[in-house]
């Protein structure tokens, strides 16, 4: 399918004057809680097309924003362990852990490499004998179906030094958390990637218990305007209910395939969110079956978390804050010199802020 067809300037105006004439002047503040959301929406000015009775805040959908400290911590301790190597997605080298990071610890000499993908670092292992090559394991639903198939690849193949560190989380839970928390949401755009694994069906509750419409998502500036288009309407007319815009891609049920996966290498556990504190049912943890490619296996001393003084992190992923409230923002805190991880990942809303509205 074209790109350039959900980009067309013309029908990006013309679903901004149904938002606004529906819309009516009043008051609606929507949540994204998708990173790449975020991004496109900053990228392609989406909040400029909307009526200033509509607000959009951004929540907790950036995978390496909402990774504790503990578990950069976790990870530091690990790669000064004695022949061993961390993989990790290129995004994690640069956030702040209680007190050094891994870009930090790199160079140091420990070593730590950056990997495209779960198997390039289980084909690192494979190369490495001596080394035991531990996976540093963060995402959502999206990226945690490639994790478990290099766990279960390891197992079945006996490479014996691959490990995965997991701190991989799931979506619906924290939804769920905020639906009753500090801050008055009226709709949520789902995240699209998400939902293609785990389906549209799993944020039914969130209209049947909190009263809060979702929507689906697609990335483009016009899904994310329709999507918005189609939240004003259930406000407008009272009705709450789980729409799919991105329906070329996201199905009632998601990925069947992927989810069973998931269940194989997976069980559902307690996770701590940054922002968000312990959240039930939240995470996964490695299953006892492959317990000898769990990282946690490795027995470390790891410091006590701290959070960096001033911070706001947790609260913009709560919605409760712009990123330009918080006094690190663009002085003591850039993209090469973060104070959180908002700042790091290029699906961090402190980073979206400060490439696209800072200047």
């Amino acid at each position: 399918m074209d790109q350039d067809a959900f980009r067309e300037p013309a029908a990006a105006q013309s679903i901004s004057n149904a938002i606004a004439k529906e819309a009516q002047g009043r008051p609606m503040v929507f949540m994204e809680v998708c990173g790449t959301h975020t991004m496109a929406i900053a990228r392609h000015g989406i909040a400029a097309l909307l009526p200033e009775n509509i607000r959009l805040i951004s929540g907790p959908g950036c995978p390496v924003c909402v990774t504790p400290n503990s578990f950069i911590d976790r990870a530091v301790a690990l790669a000064r362990l004695p022949d061993t190597v961390i993989a990790t997605f290129g995004d994690m080298m640069k956030v702040p852990g209680s007190s050094s990071s891994l870009d930090r610890e790199h160079a140091l000499g420990r070593d730590i490499r950056v990997v495209a993908s779960t198997l390039e670092a289980l084909k690192l292992a494979r190369k490495s004998p001596g080394k035991q090559v531990i996976f540093l394991g963060v995402g959502f639903e999206t990226t945690a179906p490639t994790v478990a198939v290099s766990l279960m690849e390891a197992q079945k193949s006996g490479v014996g030094n691959y490990s995965v560190l997991c701190g991989h989380k799931r979506m619906p839970p924290p939804m769920e958390a905020l639906s009753s928390g500090e801050v008055r949401i009226d709709g949520y755009l789902c995240p699209g990637h998400v939902s293609a694994i785990i389906g549209s069906e799993a944020y039914r509750f969130i209209p049947e218990r909190f009263r809060i419409g979702c929507v689906v998502s697609g990335f483009e500036p016009l899904d994310i305007l329709q999507s918005i288009l189609m939240l004003v309407r259930q406000v407008r007319s009272g009705r709450c209910s789980v729409e799919v815009e991105y329906a070329r891609v996201v199905r009632p049920a998601g990925n069947e395939k992927a989810l069973g996966i998931l269940s194989a290498a997976f069980e559902t556990c307690d996770s701590e969110w940054r922002g968000l504190g312990n959240i039930r049912g939240s995470g996964f943890k490695i299953r006892k079956t492959l317990a000898a490619h769990d990282a946690n296996r490795f027995q470390v001393r790891v410091e006590p978390p701290r959070e960096a003084e001033g911070c706001l992190c947790g609260k913009v992923l709560k919605g409760l804050v712009q990123p330009t409230e918080c006094r690190h923002f663009g002085k003591s805190c850039t993209p090469d010199f973060p104070v959180g991880p908002c700042m790091v990942s290029t699906e961090g809303t402190c980073a979206a802020y400060y490439k696209y509205h800072l200047k």
